[in-house]
């Protein structure tokens, strides 16, 4: 029997860390490594978060159809904050909180009344 020679020692220890790390690539750096894997995660994360607003934006509007839907009194209600509507002799009163509004000064020529030198030429 022909036996294949043999490496020494100092060149094996190169040789199985070369090899270990071309293993290891598909893991960490490869298509569905955990690099991948791991941004996937955080794109599913940040979708699951969007998700969840509009499904709260969605629990608001169906909220807000079922009332229209049912009664009345929502719609009296959005006639009255939307639309400033009144029933027949009704007073509305608007109070406004803050401070009021200041109207602008009425623009000042520099000179309101200006005189011009007549010259007369009367003998």
């Amino acid at each position: 029997m022909i036996r294949p020679p043999r490496l020494p020692i100092r060149a094996r220890t190169p040789v199985l860390a070369l090899l270990l790390a071309l293993l290891q690539y598909p893991l960490w750096l490869g298509q569905g490594g955990w690099l991948d894997v791991h941004q996937a995660e955080r794109k599913a994360a940040a979708q699951m978060a969007v998700n969840a607003q509009l499904q709260e934006r969605n629990d608001v509007l169906a909220a807000d159809v079922q009332d229209l839907q049912k009664g009345g009194d929502a719609i009296e209600e959005r006639a009255r904050s939307e639309l400033g509507m009144v029933k027949p002799d009704e007073i509305y009163v608007r109070l406004v909180h803050g401070p009021l509004p200041v109207a602008p000064a009425a623009p000042q020529s520099p000179n309101p009344n200006p005189v011009t030198p007549k010259q007369s030429h009367d003998p």
